[in-house]
């Protein structure tokens, strides 16, 4: 039996990751392809308790920026450990909403965190595993912001400055042209575009498996 594919959606809020999903979805099944979906953070019951610490905005404490970045890389060893490898073992292939490069991109870009830091902590949670496709949603922090402020209301991460999410998508930007298993969409044109850029994307991804 062949080991599943993991294939990941990046990008800033109000990209479209989840409309996006559901076209890989739509390209999977038509390929008669099983597969599952994760998130992140979260996708198991305790990696679920780390998303609601990171994401609520309600702390009577300040979270501070260390703990924000090894709870990202807890949360993702028990995702990694419990769902994504097992899962890909049998066959199953893996629709990831966020993995590694949203920290790179966040913690990295968006809080300053060097990459040596980040490569070590990396190296011990998840052991040099990596998506086999990602696909990168580019937008302007300004457009995406607007778009995730017209859906209700914002997380923790979410009532950043602006200045932070210009930094976190230069960061994404800088690893995905540095990449070629990362795919850049520009997720600012209309949404048939998009949807018709990454039903390519994995269209020649499975072409050459």
């Amino acid at each position: 039996m062949k080991k599943g594919q993991f294939i990941v959606v990046e990008g800033i809020e109000g990209a479209g990751k989840s409309s996006a999903i559901s076209v890989i979805e739509q390209v999977l099944s038509k390929h008669n392809i099983k597969f599952i979906n994760t998130r992140e953070p979260g996708g198991t019951p305790l990696a679920e308790s780390l998303r609601e610490i990171v994401k609520s905005a309600d702390h009577d404490e300040i979270l501070t920026e260390e703990t924000e970045l090894l709870l990202m890389y807890a949360s993702r060893s028990q995702l990694l450990t419990n769902r994504i490898l097992p899962a890909l073992e049998k066959g199953i292939w893996v629709i990831g909403d966020r993995h590694d490069l949203s920290s790179r991109a966040y913690q990295g870009g968006g809080r300053g965190f060097d990459d040596e830091l980040m490569d070590t902590i990396a190296k011990v949670t998840m052991k040099d595993f990596t998506p086999q496709l990602t696909l990168y949603l580019d937008i302007s922090p300004e457009l995406g912001l607007s778009r995730a402020q017209a859906r209700g209301e914002l997380d923790r991460i979410e009532l950043e400055k602006i200045e932070f999410f210009h930094r976190v998508r230069n960061k994404y930007l800088e690893i995905a042209l540095a990449d070629d298993n990362i795919k850049i969409v520009d997720a600012s044109e209309p949404m048939i575009s998009v949807h018709e850029n990454i039903r390519q994307n994995v269209e020649t991804f499975l072409s050459r498996l």
